[in-house]
């Protein structure tokens, strides 16, 4: 495929030198050189000198990837099965764990190609294209998992719609089509999941380590409410843990069914924990109307959200959601703050955090943080990219 030049203005040269991976528009002396998406670009200074290679994707995110600073490496098939391989060779311990049969094995520019994303789940493999121009290359990534895994089946999500949205879809691509819901484990618990309807399977992989300690070090005999809880793997981890009551709410009204069928893979006790599907704004004055208080609450509302009364983001709106929180956490209460929002890093939340709790007058203590999980692999040079914020808070007061 023939290759765009295009040039880089000098303010933004030495960054791309250095490794940043994202081509973004203010760094392009030209943008209209770019082509159509799917596009090879050589990227080069104002002075003609080479930079690097990449490719036109326009996502959320930006332009397209940088894929290589060699002038001379090709961008082709071997290119993508060699990136992928080297991907799967690093989760060789994933795979080698029976208890852990969903993770993610490719990256995106964490794995060295921007744009798209590959999961395993239990013998299937789904991968999440972000741009019209990484799908162009649809063909070098399933002929690289042919040639390189077994597998039942290989399933897509295409995410790359008006504002960054789903495609409605088959998403179905080749193999033997399961039956669905599969069941994969995690650390040894048990969950449904659908890899052909809609745009997600049933759970979020990158939570993996902070449901593990959730289950290990915290839900022992604790109330816990479980709020923006999706199909419930916060609740079931902490009813696995020993919790003595988990309430799950969400506006979704597939969060019913699905968090029940949650419980039902565990052998949980459906009876013992209570589901709502509710505005989770409606439910907190809700409780505190009734007096209702937690021991333990968990906060991973989506980036953005929208319903018929609200809407959320997460740079507008996290703080008083977490004041929210604050207000029925009961003394040395744990409240698990996390988002997914890229715009801003852990300091950043932190500071959020701090802002929330002074506004409120109650003391706290950070007990721990996490970030992305092993598999989610980063790239140093793009921070952006390890989006994943989790703080364990405890209240003093």
């Amino acid at each position: 495929m023939c290759e765009l030049v295009i040039t880089i203005k000098d303010a933004f040269r030495k960054k791309f030198q250095q490794g940043y991976p994202l081509i973004f528009e203010e760094a392009i002396r030209d943008p209209h050189d770019l082509g159509k998406e799917g596009s090879l670009l050589k990227l080069v200074g104002e002075n003609g000198a080479f930079i690097g290679k990449g490719f036109y994707g326009k996502q959320n995110k930006g332009l397209g990837w940088v894929l290589t600073h060699k002038e001379k490496e090709t961008i082709d098939q071997q290119f993508f099965e060699r990136k992928i391989s080297a991907a799967l060779n690093d989760r060789k311990p994933f795979f080698d764990d029976e208890d852990t049969t969903a993770f993610r094995v490719f990256n995106g520019e964490g794995d060295g190609i921007g744009g798209f994303t590959i999961d395993y789940y239990k013998d299937n493999y789904v991968i999440n294209w972000y741009s019209d121009g990484i799908f162009q290359f649809k063909e070098e990534v399933t002929q690289s998992l042919e040639k390189l895994v077994s597998y039942k089946g290989i399933y897509e999500k295409k995410r790359f719609n008006v504002g960054g949205k789903y495609v409605e879809d088959d998403d179905f691509v080749m193999g033997e089509r399961e039956e669905f819901p599969i069941i994969v484990k995690e650390n040894g618990v048990r969950f449904a999941v659908y890899l052909n309807d809609g745009p997600m399977t049933g759970i979020f992989l990158d939570q993996r380590e902070v449901r593990k300690t959730i289950r290990k070090s915290y839900a022992k005999g604790k109330k816990v409410l479980n709020t923006f809880s999706y199909t419930g793997a916060f609740s079931v981890c902490a009813a696995l843990g020993g919790a003595a009551h988990t309430t799950s709410v969400d506006l979704a009204n597939r969060s019913l069914p699905r968090t029940t069928e949650q419980f039902s893979m565990n052998n949980i006790e459906r009876e013992a924990h209570e589901i709502k599907v509710m505005d989770v704004f409606r439910y907190f004055k809700y409780a505190v109307k009734k007096g209702i208080s937690y021991e333990m609450i968990i906060l991973d509302p989506p980036s953005f959200a929208r319903s018929k009364k609200n809407t959320f983001s997460v740079p507008k709106d996290y703080k008083n959601l977490l004041k929210d929180a604050i207000a029925i956490t009961k003394r040395n209460g744990v409240i698990v703050a996390s988002t997914n929002y890229a715009g801003f890093g852990m300091t950043k939340f932190k500071e959020l955090v701090k802002k929330a709790f002074h506004e409120t007058g109650k003391q706290y203590r950070v007990i721990e943080e996490f970030s992305l999980p092993e598999d989610f692999k980063t790239n140093k040079d793009f921070p952006e990219g390890d989006y994943l914020k989790v703080l364990f808070i405890k209240k003093m007061n």
